[in-house]
């Protein structure tokens, strides 16, 4: 048994806001307490740790990420210069891992671990591709883990959505939703870029929810639609998790308001929302869109959404979004792959190199913190950087510090260049978060978002995932370096290095789902996919130690 006694606690999902108190855990969980005495036996031979002075808070979640997968493997390959210097390294363990923006599976799990993160969400996973991403899943230690499945391009999605049979074919693409996700061990629906809109033929000031695409003259508006009614109808416990059209493009924050106006009244998860909102110069450059997008989010608290933030340095974007990652090579002339996925979906790959002094860079990175600062409700709006595509997850100590130290914010703008101001507000804003905030957008939001009432939360229940730091002004340095992370209740990180080592486990959902596709989609599998259909489910020898998730 393990007992951490006076720490100051944050624990939002139970309305603890920095009070001390002791947290008990036994097997693997926080157990209640009956007055000063854990409520379970097994007293004899507790481990005490003192966190007098100390800040404790449950283990960190990630609600996307790109840590696993083919189209992380092509970074790796692509990008081999992406690396940890030998001698800056202080394990060897670090010294065997390569990759910066990239890291593999082993330096992946050690790396959020040491920052006090014990939960993951993959944030991509085609379902033809999944066995790779729960073998890479599978292989990274100290995180429970979690895909989402690709649907958005699905070519079944698209010819199921086809049907003129209005009634049928919802229950249909119901049915399909199910046998995907569980064909492929996933745990909600992701949609990128619904319908593969070619973002470098886009004009800027074109919204084309209603452009059907083809070969079935579907439209974007009926994909998103005809998904979140079938979320909505399994009762899966995560939204949509969406990739809206336009990434990345000047004046795309129309289609993301039009996306948002389409599903008003649904749940939805907005991805990477950054990278969403800018509005177009007359020159055809862009400006931040930040206020309109968050003006938005505050009137409708049935959506939420992680920002995407930019981090300056190098970064590997890749996404599922191909057309994006096409145009980006074009527009940089850096190297690029890509690759098809057969019927499903397609990715891309583009190193890049964030740097304060570009305008449009710095216009993306006050944009990201613009959004942080402009949503009220830190329920609605979680912390990443999209990695790799914005930045390595490494760099979430520093977006903190920018969250909770105006003076240290303001400087950081006086390296940009000089005409950042122009274009964004952020300069004007004042607002610096608090620690219970903090928790919030790192831990308690995601997990409420997630629907994982174990997780982000140290209430009796709990998984025995927490985070223990040591105050201090410089909050990039107290979050950086945790004085203990315990996963599942065993102590893995010590003063941010990592002492021990678990495995720990697979987050699925298994809403009722037909043995098989109908007759037609089968036929249609037989002539176009390159493997049978007998050899496309993920076996249950690819997941270890899975839980599943009743849905709701």
């Amino acid at each position: 048994m393990l007992k951490i006694v006076n720490g100051q606690v944050y624990d939002p999902i139970n309305g603890v806001r920095g009070a001390v108190k002791d947290i008990c855990i036994t097997g693997g969980k926080i157990v209640a307490e009956e007055g000063n005495k854990p409520a379970r036996p097994g007293c004899d031979g507790v481990e005490i740790i003192d966190a007098s002075g100390l800040i404790v808070m449950p283990g960190g979640i990630d609600i996307h990420s790109h840590i696993a997968g083919p189209k992380v493997n092509s970074g790796r390959l692509l990008c081999p210069e992406d690396h940890y210097d030998y001698f800056t390294v202080a394990t060897p363990w670090q010294r065997s891992s390569t990759g910066y923006t990239t890291p593999g599976t082993f330096l992946t799990g050690y790396l959020y671990a040491r920052m006090g993160y014990t939960t993951v969400f993959e944030a991509a996973a085609p379902p033809l591709k999944a066995r790779h991403v729960h073998e890479e899943l599978q292989d990274t230690p100290l995180l429970d883990t979690g895909c989402y499945t690709l649907m958005g391009n699905n070519y079944m999605v698209m010819k199921v959505l086809s049907d003129p049979d209005g009634s049928r074919r919802q229950e249909r693409l119901r049915e399909l939703v199910a046998w995907l996700l569980g064909s492929s061990k996933g745990y909600a629906v992701k949609v990128v870029n619904p319908g593969g809109v070619e973002n470098w033929k886009w004009g800027r000031d074109k919204v084309d929810l209603d452009t059907p695409v083809p070969p079935f003259d579907v439209t974007p508006r009926q994909i998103l639609l005809g998904l979140a009614g079938a979320v909505e109808e399994l009762r899966l416990l995560h939204p949509v998790h969406l990739h809206a059209n336009h990434i990345g493009q000047p004046g795309n924050y129309r289609t993301t308001l039009a996306t948002m106006g389409a599903l008003a009244g649904r749940r939805l998860h907005l991805t990477h929302l950054q990278f969403h909102a800018y509005e177009a110069t007359p020159k055809g450059g862009f400006r931040s869109a930040a206020p309109q997008v968050a003006g938005y989010l505050n009137e409708h608290p049935e959506f939420t959404c992680d920002v995407g933030q930019i981090i300056f340095g190098p970064a590997t974007t890749m996404t599922a979004d191909a057309p994006l990652q096409f145009s980006l090579h074009r527009l940089t002339g850096n190297k690029w792959g890509n690759c098809d996925v057969e019927m499903e979906t397609g990715s891309g790959v583009v190193p890049l190199v964030y740097r304060p002094q570009s305008l449009p860079n710095a216009i993306q990175w006050a944009i990201g913190l613009e959004l942080f600062l402009l949503v009220t409700n830190p329920w609605q709006i979680f912390l990443t950087t999209d990695h790799p595509n914005g930045g390595p997850f490494t760099a979430y100590p520093q977006v903190i510090r920018l969250l909770m130290d105006g003076d240290y914010r303001r400087a950081q703008m006086e390296r940009l260049h000089p005409k950042v101001k122009d274009y964004t507000l952020l300069a004007e804003l004042d607002r610096e978060y608090t620690l219970e905030e903090i928790a919030i957008i790192t831990r308690a939001g995601p997990a409420r978002a997630l629907g994982l009432k174990h997780k982000g939360h140290l209430g009796a229940g709990a998984d025995a995932d927490v985070a223990i730091y040591r105050p201090q002004q410089d909050k990039e340095a107290m979050f950086a370096r945790p004085v203990y992370v315990i996963k599942g209740g065993k102590i893995v990180v010590r003063d941010g290095q990592v002492v021990d080592s678990c495995y720990g486990k697979r987050f699925l959902v298994s809403p009722p789902a037909p043995n098989r596709l109908p007759e037609e989609l089968e036929e249609d599998f037989a002539a176009f996919y390159s493997i049978s259909l007998s050899n496309y489910t993920v076996e249950d020898a690819y997941v270890a130690r899975p839980e599943v998730i009743p849905c709701a």
